[in-house]
């Protein structure tokens, strides 16, 4: 007598949106640290920044950073339940993405290449939690 067990077939799209979910954990834990390191850099002195007296939106660095450091903290608390697979992990990743690109977005003339470095991981990080389905 056999017996024939099925197992659940795994598939190349199955894979790849795993892949894509844990890309985007990955990525959304560099861009938490990346903005934890430009936190700490401005609140340690804000004289590491460029300034631009005419760029519309103007900021108290100093100010600024602290929001950077609590954006990146959040992140990476964000990408850590996406790692564990919490329900609320993805709607929260996008979201913090979003603020994360935004925030980029507003200190480009303060530091312009790491502004899109994480202007670019972010958008990244929106995509892949984007096109994973929800059964992953």
């Amino acid at each position: 007598m056999t017996t024939t067990h099925h197992r659940p077939s795994y598939t190349a799209k199955q894979g790849w949106a795993t892949g894509l979910y844990l890309f985007a954990a990955v990525m959304l834990l560099l861009t938490g640290l990346l903005d934890v390191l430009r936190g700490i850099m401005g609140i340690a002195g804000d004289d590491v920044f460029a300034t631009s007296p005419d760029y519309v939106f103007r900021f108290d660095l100093t100010g600024w950073s602290w929001i950077q450091l609590a954006l990146g903290v959040l992140a990476a608390l964000v990408a850590v339940a996406l790692f564990r697979s919490a329900r609320w992990a993805r709607v929260a990743g996008v979201a913090v993405a979003v603020f994360v690109l935004v925030a980029s977005f507003l200190s480009l003339p303060y530091a312009p290449l790491w502004s899109i470095v994480v202007i670019a991981l972010s958008g990244f990080v929106i995509w892949a939690l984007c096109v994973v389905r929800r059964g992953r």
